[in-house]
Order: structure tokens, then sequence, then C-alpha cells
């Protein structure tokens, strides 16, 4: 970033700059002089505390600038501008990206992406065997598209790092994984490798996707630590009192 000489006229002209402000901001909002910024040559900025109470950690910025060998400053620009720790609007967020996962309810609809990077046309080859074979079986009867490896790897990466993968609190307490449980269903496909479903309807995951290396206390294996017995003292029998019925 190139730096410039500072320039004596504009230096000079803090109360050119502070009129300038003054005249654009509502009556006492115009605080102290928090110094002046060299923008080019014969070009500078000051700036002013800002005290209005909507405006914490604003600042007035005002630009002035000379001609060459003037001896004159004047004023180009007044601004109102952001300065350290200023209260600032949320980032915009275009309306079509502000729909979250699990944001949609009964009678919701999405609008249609025509170039989702997370799917492919059906039609074409996936490079997932299985995938592929269903699709030529289902040729203008299946469907229009189908995930890309793009999609199955999202979907992957989301499903291991959430409450069923295997850093969940119910996994890392399980006795065993779900990779030998009996109620583990392997999906079909590439994913096959790292996912299934649990069929235990005893199990918190039942009916969800689960990494072969997720776990819960239903594995089909496993058996609960049977109970200590306690001791029992001798019966006492009571053969003075008596019950009214």
């Amino acid at each position: 970033m190139a730096t410039f000489k500072d320039d004596a006229v504009l230096a000079e002209a803090v109360e050119l700059a502070r009129e300038a402000a003054e005249s654009i901001a509502m009556r006492d909002t115009v605080g102290d002089h928090l110094g002046m910024q060299m923008d080019d040559e014969r070009l500078a900025t000051h700036f002013f505390a800002c005290t209005a109470t909507a405006y914490p950690g604003w600042r007035w910025a005002i630009t002035v600038a000379r001609v060459p060998r003037g001896k004159v400053a004047t004023v180009c620009e007044t601004n109102l501008v952001p300065g350290e720790g200023a209260l600032l609007s949320p980032q915009w967020l275009p309306y079509a990206d502000r729909l979250a996962p699990g944001d949609l309810s009964a009678g919701d609809v999405l609008p249609y992406k025509e170039d989702d990077p997370l799917l492919e046309p059906g039609f074409e080859a996936t490079g997932d065997e299985e995938v592929d074979e269903l699709a030529a079986y289902e040729l203008g009867l299946g469907r229009k598209r189908v995930l890309s490896a793009e999609g199955r790897e999202a979907a992957a990466q989301r499903w291991y790092e959430g409450e069923n993968g295997p850093r969940a609190d119910v996994a890392e307490k399980a006795p065993a994984p779900c990779s030998s449980c009996g109620y583990f269903l392997p999906m079909a496909g590439a994913l096959r490798s790292f996912f299934g479903v649990c069929a235990n309807a005893w199990s918190p995951s039942d009916g969800r996707v689960v990494s072969l290396d997720h776990g819960c206390g239903a594995h089909s294996e496993v058996d609960a630590e049977p109970a200590e017995p306690m001791p029992v003292g001798t019966p006492i029998i009571d053969e003075i009192a008596y019950d009214l019925v």
C-alpha cells in the first residue's frame, strides 16, 4: 500500500473539515478530531468522533484536497463511516440463501435449483457401479437427477460429523460399534463402506443413517451388567398387633 507525505495545508484544514461535518450531522454529534489520513497526493481525510447514541464507534470522515501549488484546502466529500468497535448491521444474505437445514416445515416447497452442484442428470454415469446399474435399469422411468460425487461427499461429511457419527456422546459411551450390531443395515453403493441404517426400535438412532463406528447401548450383542443381589434380612412376624379390615 502506497504511503504519501503529510500535506501541511490539508493538515491545517481541521476547522474547515469540522464545519463540513457539522453541516451534515445532527446538532452536537461531531466530537473530537481523531486525526488525518493521507489518501493520495494533495488528498486527505479528517476524522471526527460521532457522539450520536445511535452510532457508537462511528466516525465523521471529511475528505479535503488542494490543487497543485495551492495554499487553500477545499472539501471533496463528507461521510459517516464505521470505526473500530462500530455497531454494524448483519452482512447481507440473499433471500435464496437464508433457508437453513431444519427450517422446512409441512407445506413448504423449496425453489428449484437448475444448476445444483450436488446433483447430476440421472442418465449420466456417476462412478458408482451400483447406482449406475440402477440408473440403467430405470432408464426412462427413473429420477431426472441423482447425487453427484460432490453431493455424496457432502452428505457423507455431514452425517459423519453429526449426531449419528463416531463423536456423538452416545457413540463414545457405547459398548460396541454399529458395524457389529445385528440391527445395522448397510447402505447400497459407495457409501456402504461407511454408513448404514439403524433398525433397532430401542435405539435413539432407529431409522437413521449411522456410521459404522457409531454406537449406542442397544447393541444386539452386548448385555447390561447384572445388578449385585441386595441382601434381605430375616422376615419378622408380628404376632401381637393386628389390622382392622
